[in-house]
Order: structure tokens, then sequence, then C-alpha cells
């Protein structure tokens, strides 16, 4: 325990002192967003703000799970490593395409096909990744299973479907991430309730964890979950750190750098704590604004040429109908803790049932 609470905290210092000086050289430097000219006239005054500050929550992360195992005299562990690489590789995917807007002076970075085929080298390097380092009990960091509170032990996919599964998951979470990523503050503020949340799934499963001799029928089979703790506590403290640099009105964005990132590791928490249809629950909000855009673009080539919302994703549907950013952001904050607290509850709930 001593671990997970030393890295929330050294990651939220790490991003509530180090994005202060991260804003002072990037407006030096004159590295600044740009904005679509076809979204929601409010944002052009936010043109010229600093973006790139996903590195910050990159390397606040990086550096609160190395001190937290040098403090602790601990070797990390095969589930951690997939979990932080998939973090950092898509934060690079994301640095790339906010390096080239920054470069080319345009709102638009890599192009569609060369991003996609990144972020899905990335993610089947990892899907096959986590099904190897078996531990002392033949365990692997992930499961062919599909998996909600637990593996669903009718739904098993094989090796291969399993990879498919996982690479399709990194790509739908990232592709949330950055979906949600529209106003000041909503996905730093939506992302760290998620990943706290994880932090107590990871902390039960491992008070309840199958190693243990004296483990119950209810034990879970997850690997490393410790670990998995460590680094959720630590995601949850950088974004809430950043929040106070990235609250409206923002000082600096994150970029595709945080929001691609941000969304792997909410990919590799749901897969490597088993927890893969309990993320859709936990991480609602991320879902329902994904959805929007999937429904706007699918009424529209259906009514060929009708838009269900006056614009997607849905936080800017809100915004053209009048609301002030401010009060969306809060409103979905609120929404984002509602889908949190029901599923711990589910999880909680599916456990005491089974005793």
């Amino acid at each position: 325990m001593r671990s997970i609470l030393l890295a929330g905290g050294i990651s939220l210092l790490g991003t509530l002192l180090g994005t202060r000086y991260a804003i002072r050289f990037l407006v030096k430097q004159g590295y600044g967003q740009f904005i679509r000219d076809d979204g929601p006239t409010s944002h052009h005054t936010k043109r010229g703000t600093p973006t790139m500050g996903g590195l910050i929550i990159i390397v606040s992360v990086l550096l609160a799970y190395t001190v937290a195992h040098l403090v602790t005299w601990t070797s990390p562990t095969a589930s951690s490593m997939l979990a932080l690489g998939l973090f950092t590789c898509l934060g690079a995917v994301g640095f790339a395409d906010d390096w080239i807007k920054i470069s080319k002076a345009r709102s638009l970075g890599l192009h569609a096909w060369v991003k996609f085929s990144l972020q899905t080298v990335v993610a089947i390097a990892f899907a096959i990744g986590a099904f190897q380092f078996p531990d002392s009990r033949g365990l692997t960091p992930a499961s062919t299973y599909v998996s909600f509170l637990r593996d669903l032990p009718w739904l098993q996919l094989g090796l291969w479907g399993a990879v498919i599964w996982i690479v399709l998951l990194v790509a739908a979470w990232s592709n949330a991430a950055n979906l949600t990523d529209g106003l000041d503050g909503l996905a730093t503020g939506a992302a760290a309730m998620v990943f706290a949340a994880y932090g107590i799934v990871n902390i039960w499963q491992y008070n309840q964890s199958c190693a243990w001799a004296d483990a119950g029928p209810q034990c879970y089979e997850v690997r490393n979950p410790h670990d998995l703790a460590l680094i959720s506590l630590a995601l949850a403290g950088a974004c809430f750190g950043f929040l106070w640099w990235n609250a409206s009105p923002a000082k600096i964005f994150m970029g595709d750098t945080g929001s691609l990132s941000i969304g792997g590791a909410l990919a590799a928490l749901s897969v490597l704590t088993r927890t893969e249809l309990l993320m859709v629950v936990i991480a609602g909000l991320f879902v329902i604004i994904t959805a929007s855009v999937v429904l706007q673009i699918g009424w529209f080539k259906i009514t060929k040429g009708k838009r269900l919302f006056k614009m997607a994703p849905l936080q800017h549907h809100f915004e053209l109908l009048g609301w002030a950013e401010v009060t969306i952001t809060i409103r979905f904050w609120i929404i984002c803790g509602l889908f949190v607290v029901a599923g711990l509850g589910l999880f909680y709930a599916e456990w005491i049932v089974g005793q």
C-alpha cells in the first residue's frame, strides 16, 4: 500500500509542478494549438494555447512508478511493463500527431491511415505480449476469455481471437479518450475518476487474489494486481495534478499525446485486470461520447445529409445549444462519477453475492 500511495503522490506533484514549467517553455517556443474552423466559434479564442501537455502526464507516471519501486526495492512486473508500454507508445503516436500540427501550422496532424496503422502496430505488440510471461502458476497477464467482473467461462475466443479482441479494445479506448478531450478539463477530470476507481478494483483483487493459500471461492485470477493498482493511482494522480492547469480556462491542452496515452491506459487496465466489459460501465462517459459520433455518422449516411446532433462529439452539441463550457464539463463529470459508482457497486456486489 505504501508504494501505491507514494506513486499517486509523486505523479500528482509531477504534473502539478511540472506543467507550470512546461507551459512557460511551450509558450516561449510558440508551440500552440491550432483550432479547427468547423468547430464551435467559441473555441477560436483558444488558438495558440500550449499543447502536448500529455508529455508531462506520461513522464510523471513513469517517474512515479520508477521511484515507488526503487523506494520499496521491488522489481517491475510483466503486467506493469505491458501497461506502461502501451501507455507510452500510444502517447508517442499522439506526440507525432501533435508535432505535425505545430510544425506545419495546421489543425490536422498525421494522415488518418498512418495514425491508424501506428495504433494498430502498437496494439498488436501489446496483445501478443500480454499472452507471454507466464508466472509460476502458468498465469499470463491477459486471458483468452472475454471478461466482465472476471473471466466469462462460456466466452472463450482462443489465442488469435483474443489478440484481435484486444486490438479492437485498444483502438476503441484510445479513440474514445481522444473524442472526449474536447472541452477544458473534461477528459482529464473524467480519466482521473476512472483511474482512481481502478485503483480500488486492483487493490481489492490483490487482497482477494487466488495466489494466496487462504483464497476463497470468489478469488481473482489476475496477474500482478498490486502493481496495476500502483499504475492506476499514478495515472489518477497525474491527471488530477494536470487538471489544475487544464481546467477552464485551460492554460495548456494535453493534445493527442495525452488523450491517446490515456486511452491506451484504459484499454490496458481493462485487459490486464480481466474486467473488459466492466470498463464500459466505469468509463461510461467515454462510451456515450464515442457513441454520439457513431450515431451522428450513421444517421447522416442513412438520411443522406441530416444530423442527429447539432455537432458531434456530444459535448459540442450542448455548446451549440448555448450551454456554457464549464456547465457542460461539470455536468459530464457528474455523469462520469455516477458511472464510476455504478461500476464499483457491480464489482463489489458480485463478490458479496458469491460468498
